[in-house]
């Protein structure tokens, strides 16, 4: 059977991950605090019809040799972790967190996860949690005569209360980091968790330590950029088109053989 039928095959099947990943970029674009993701390829082995350097002559060696490739395969998805445009809400509890770090969030099974997506709000108790419910960590709680909300850039929650003409402290937001944040594992709902890859998290106050500072009223959207992503889409769409023509040409060729006659 003609090696490139399976060949061509792989390609197809690389270049359809490839228009996943953008698609789900795509997808995402109005998504807040979504890291855009890059699909990337690796060739696969060779065969060996003759080494570099092999002997073909009594003193004269091949300086190239012959191997031909087998196709490619997809290595990895890494999430891209640069920083997305701001967008003003007016929200008191929406932020952004303008440079590194994450906000935690306890689960319902009682497991922290991470987020870049700051659109908080408060449910029944006063305690400000996520669109799911999910509450921050540290679990901040603001008082129900409360007039506003104020959120200092190093995460320091305070609040106006009826009756009085000075703020009071009731919480602090802390942020957290990781060695390598392109390891944590996508659990979606904007949410992330620690692997080995990763790296525990390491927790610290926003605008210290390599943090970013927090941006109350601001919500950080998407760092998926349509232009780059309908031009990987196109690529991959004729790469798809190229490999599927390979098949056709090698089916074209058996077909001739078939057709032989002595």
């Amino acid at each position: 059977m003609i090696r490139s039928l399976y060949t061509a095959a792989t390609g197809m099947l690389a270049q359809q991950t490839q228009i996943d990943v953008t698609s789900n970029n795509i997808a995402n674009v109005n998504t807040i605090g979504y890291k855009k993701q890059r699909a990337e390829f690796a060739d696969l082995f060779y065969q060996v019809q003759e080494y570099a350097g092999a002997q073909t002559g009594a003193t004269l060696g091949s300086p190239t040799g012959i191997e031909v490739g087998l196709g490619s395969r997809p290595t990895a998805i890494t999430k891209q972790f640069t920083q997305g445009n701001f967008k003003e809400t007016g929200n008191d509890l929406d932020m952004a967190i303008t440079g590194n770090g994450f906000f935690q969030i306890e689960l319902p099974d009682g497991s922290t996860s991470y987020t870049r997506s700051g659109a908080f709000k408060v449910d029944g108790n006063g305690t400000i949690v996520n669109s799911d419910g999910y509450k921050l960590l540290p679990e901040i709680v603001v008082p129900e005569n409360s007039i506003t909300v104020a959120i200092g850039t190093d995460g320091q929650v305070s609040v106006l209360q009826a009756g009085e003409r000075e703020g009071n402290q009731i919480g602090q937001i802390e942020l957290v980091n990781f060695i390598n944040p392109a390891g944590l594992h996508s659990l979606g709902d904007n949410n992330y968790q620690a692997t080995i890859a990763s790296g525990e998290a390491i927790a610290g106050t926003a605008g210290l330590e390599g943090l970013g500072q927090i941006k109350q009223k601001f919500v950080e959207m998407s760092n998926v950029q349509l232009v780059e992503e309908m031009t990987d889409l196109i690529t991959g769409q004729r790469a798809y088109e190229a490999n599927s023509k390979a098949i056709t040409t090698s089916d074209e060729m058996l077909q001739t053989v078939n057709g032989l006659k002595r």
